[in-house]
């Protein structure tokens, strides 16, 4: 450590068990897993930051203000270093589709009469709540996901 060297004394009476390959598989599936979840938190964590803030349509940076899909691709981009498309709809067309059930945190939401007709994105944050720009008079705030009818479920963080 810091052009240090030293030593640890060896344990005693250390034994090693043998681990099969269907036990290794299951270790490194648990630990992408966790991961994974560690990573959708921290992108959860950095969308939080910014509830409160302004909506603005056509807006693109949250620090100054934003609508739906300029704050998603926002914190898509600069959370978790994910491309979007600018809008909701051009964003609907990207990842891979999921249900209800199986959403987590960091999935888009988009809403509209159909999935021709999308008119709103928000991402999903866990604990039935997604987080979004809303309207100039709420802007940007935390809803249940329900709230509209979603008519697509997006995971984009793969």
């Amino acid at each position: 450590v810091n052009d240090t060297e030293g030593y640890l004394p060896m344990a005693e009476n250390v034994q090693l068990e043998e681990v099969d390959a269907e036990e290794l598989a299951q270790i490194q599936q648990e630990a992408i897993e966790s991961s994974q979840s560690y990573r959708r938190q921290r992108l959860v964590d950095f969308a939080l930051q910014f509830v409160g803030g302004r909506y603005m349509y056509g807006g693109t940076d949250p620090h100054v203000g934003v609508d739906c899909s300029g704050f998603t691709r926002y914190v898509l981009q600069y959370g978790a270093g994910v491309t979007l498309n600018r809008s909701s709809r051009g964003q609907a067309s990207q990842g891979v589709p999921v249900s209800a059930d199986q959403m987590q945190p960091g999935d888009l939401l988009f809403y509209g009469g159909s999935v021709n007709s999308i008119d709103h994105v928000a991402m999903y944050i866990g604990n039935g709540q997604v987080v979004h720009a809303s309207t100039e008079r709420t802007g940007i705030k935390t809803s249940p996901w329900n709230y509209r009818t979603p008519v697509r479920i997006t995971n984009v963080l793969g």
